[in-house]
């Protein structure tokens, strides 16, 4: 499915078996493409199928990326189609756990509120805050849907601001202020008979369903193929005409950041790196009926990688580590 193919012209079911088929291929890809299908199960209406997969992916035997995204995943879709208490016990599982990802949080705390448990939520946010964010001097961006979840819950149940309230608004970066935004009394303002009422509304809706797609969407990046210091000397002595590609390391890494930069400065966003591996390499060259030493195939290679959702995000935040895999932070190393 193409990233800008409206929701409504989908068929999930058929994109759903579609990432299935492709999971089989590439089983090193299992965990993002299964979840991927789970989703537009959920989307299709067929929840069952959904945490089938979600089993799947639990009993596949293989150790997973994030397993406690799996299991927050899966119990979302139960507590959607009557099977609460299971639901609630694996939420209880998580809780206990305290993964240090933040994305099994924000589904199970967002499951709590969708089923009006508030009290539960805000526990669920605040745990996870307190986890995540003591003591860190710049929110990760991965966990700003725990701030602002958190603040809304909040508002709904009429609580004072607090100090991570007052960071939710700091890092909030909408014209329309989360205080507006998280307002439980705003839904009269629907009923009203005064136009600017409800233009107001209106443009306040229109705020926050922007800021839902960004925090929900997961768009095809625009990916640059990083390839790490020991793939990229197993791949130049396998393939030595590639070396006009890579004069070295070093360089490689420089050109990769340069053009990231050039990318982002022309206004091309969701831009992406994906690592490479010579063994993944040669059987996409494989794959296309071609050899590896083809340069043309590497753009082709890092596309494919991007769209099998291997794709990290850039420009990672100054304080988290850099790209590159130096140990350093970003800011300290590729960032400066």
């Amino acid at each position: 499915m193409r990233p800008d193919t409206p929701a409504e012209n989908v068929d999930h079911t058929a994109e759903a078996a579609r990432l299935e088929r492709t999971a089989g291929l590439h089983p090193e890809d299992a965990e993002a493409l299964l979840l991927r299908a789970a989703a537009h199960l959920e989307l299709s209406g067929d929840r069952p199928a959904a945490a089938a997969l979600y089993d799947r992916l639990l009993a596949s035997g293989t150790e997973l990326e994030n397993p406690y995204l799996v299991r927050a995943l899966k119990a979302s879709n139960l507590w959607e189609y009557d099977h609460e208490a299971e639901a609630r016990a694996i939420i209880d599982g998580i809780r206990a756990a305290a993964p240090r990802d933040p994305a099994p949080w924000v589904i199970v705390a967002e499951s709590l509120e969708a089923h009006d448990e508030l009290e539960q939520a805000h526990e669920t946010f605040t745990e996870a805050v307190r986890l995540l964010l003591t003591d860190v001097p710049e929110p990760p961006t991965a966990t700003l849907p725990l701030l602002f979840g958190r603040h809304r819950v909040r508002r709904m149940l009429g609580a004072v601001h607090d100090e991570w309230d007052a960071l939710a608004d700091t890092v909030h970066t909408l014209p329309i202020t989360l205080d507006e935004l998280h307002d439980p009394k705003r839904v009269w303002s629907l009923g009203s008979e005064n136009p600017a009422e409800l233009e107001a509304e209106i443009s306040r809706l229109r705020a926050e369903v922007g800021a839902y797609r960004t925090a929900l969407s997961r768009p095809f990046p625009v990916a640059v193929l990083h390839w790490p210091a020991d793939e990229l000397a197993e791949l130049l002595e396998a393939y030595p005409s590639l070396a006009g590609e890579y004069p070295s390391h070093e360089e490689h890494l420089a050109t990769i950041e340069t053009a990231l930069r050039e990318l982002a400065s022309s206004g091309t966003p969701n831009l992406g790196i994906v690592p490479g591996t010579v063994p993944s390499y040669e059987a996409f060259a494989a794959s296309e009926g071609t050899t590896p030493d083809d340069a043309d195939l590497l753009p082709q290679y890092a596309t494919t990688l991007a769209a099998r959702g291997r794709a990290l995000p850039w420009p990672p935040q100054r304080s988290a580590a850099c790209w590159c895999g130096s140990g350093r932070t970003y800011g300290e190393c590729h960032g400066t």
